[in-house]
């Protein structure tokens, strides 16, 4: 029953924009941090985003900084990434995960994270 279901992905041209919801059952997201990561084809997973548990502050990792933003609504136990100007350097699996070792936004190491969605595709081509 303790549930995260990723959904929103799919495929977008260049500049076009996504917007990735993390809908969390079983579990209230406000107690968690809570990060985006993503992986592309042959590389490894990297952290994109992060919401803090303690007062909404947030990190990007440089490569998304001034284009994606995320975004926690309490009420629906969901937290958001809205995607826009993407790249097909974007492309990529995205995860949403919820962790409880920290509080604040720090690393994103595996370690911090207790929970994982399903993933969901995000493609962007012309």
């Amino acid at each position: 029953q303790l549930q995260l279901v990723e959904s929103g992905g799919g495929l977008v041209q260049p500049g076009g924009s996504l917007r990735l919801s993390c809908a969390a059952s079983g579990f209230t997201l406000d107690h968690y941090l809570i990060s985006w990561f993503r992986q592309a084809p042959g590389k490894e997973r990297e952290g994109v985003s992060c919401i803090s548990s303690s007062d909404g502050s947030a990190d990007y990792a440089d490569s998304v900084k001034g284009r994606f933003t995320i975004s926690r609504d309490s009420a629906k136990n969901t937290v958001y990434l809205q995607m826009n100007s993407l790249k097909p350097e974007d492309t990529a699996i995205y995860y949403c995960a919820a962790g409880s070792v920290f509080n604040t936004c720090s690393g994103y190491a595996p370690y911090e994270y207790d929970y994982w969605g399903q993933g969901t595709q995000v493609t962007v081509s012309s």
